[in-house]
């Protein structure tokens, strides 16, 4: 059994004190509650959505490498507690930007993942490689970054890489979709007036923004591949958008077995039977593979896009 925590908190924009505060709180309960890690969400360190009406200049004053002072605070908490101690940041590397993911572990080692399918702003750039690693607690890894998540090619290829826990920190929910049937953006009244009315924004985390969202995919990653997931997301106003929380950790069969919809900061725990893995539906799907057949997804189709325009695209996408 491996008990993991997963985080849900409304971060500042540019206040990475008062980030890293938030940070090692959880840390701090994580580590109470017998947690071997703790996972926070995306860009968590820095802020996220605020991001893409900064300048250029300003995105690279934000920004530190993997093994500046955040990302070394970060595992500071981890060495001290004892525990995995997972945060986002806009990392700083050879003149490039990235959103970049940081695991720091126990024994001081930093595992960092570069969002694949990076959109948030022209001067961040895309990673080109999946991060998957081993743990001291014996089981093997990944970390894929919100949207990287949603490309089925992604999780399937850490999961043949051996990971049996996939990290997936967020800033979702509540974002302006450009389909007709995805998000629609919260009123940011309902998250103002949280306190006086908590059921109304609670409804709205529930709903076809939120939760029912991520309900329409977010099993299907865990459950065809035969992984443990651990969502992490924000939660409350980022920038002009309200982010959902429903911080949550699912099972090798897409079951949920802890979650929260509190609009507020929260943390949820949950013990991993690792042994569902090997018997899970997704494994034996995957020992059922017929690579041979599968050549046409390294093939260009002739119509993908930057992950830019893909995301913000308003024309229907060719079949």
């Amino acid at each position: 059994m491996l008990k993991i925590a997963t985080v849900q908190f409304e971060h500042r924009a540019d206040d990475k004190p008062y980030n890293l505060g938030r940070v090692a709180h959880f840390a701090d309960a994580a580590a109470a509650a017998g947690a071997r890690l703790v996972v926070c969400p995306e860009m968590c360190l820095t802020g996220y959505w605020h991001v893409r009406r900064r300048s250029v200049d300003e995105l690279h004053a934000l920004a530190e490498p993997a093994d500046g002072p955040s990302v070394n605070a970060v595992r500071a908490l981890a060495e001290r507690h004892g525990i995995g101690v997972g945060a986002g940041f806009l990392e700083a590397a050879d003149g490039r930007l990235f959103n970049s993911y940081a695991v720091c572990l126990p024994d001081g080692t930093v595992h960092v993942h570069r969002k694949l399918h990076a959109f948030e702003h022209e001067a961040i750039s895309s990673g080109d490689g999946y991060t998957v690693f081993d743990t001291p607690w014996g089981v093997r890894m990944a970390v894929l970054i919100c949207w990287d998540n949603n490309l089925v090619e992604n999780v399937r290829a850490c999961a043949l890489a051996g990971a049996t826990v996939l990290i997936a920190p967020h800033q979702t929910g509540g974002t302006a979709s450009r389909s007709p049937h995805g998000m629609r953006p919260i009123p940011m009244a309902l998250w103002e007036n949280r306190h006086a009315d908590p059921a109304a924004i609670e409804r709205e985390f529930r709903g076809p923004n939120g939760r029912e969202w991520l309900m329409r995919w977010l099993p299907a990653r865990a459950h065809d591949n035969g992984m443990f997931l651990v969502f992490s997301n924000g939660v409350g106003r980022d920038d002009d958008e309200v982010r959902t929380g429903n911080a949550m950790v699912l099972d090798p069969y897409g079951r949920i077995l802890a979650e929260t919809w509190a609009a507020t900061d929260e943390m949820v725990v949950a013990e991993m039977d690792l042994g569902l893995v090997p018997m899970s539906t997704g494994r034996r799907w995957l020992a059922g593979r017929r690579p041979e057949l599968y050549g046409i997804l390294t093939q260009s189709s002739g119509t993908e896009r930057d992950p830019r325009t893909a995301r913000f695209s308003t024309e229907p996408v060719d079949s």
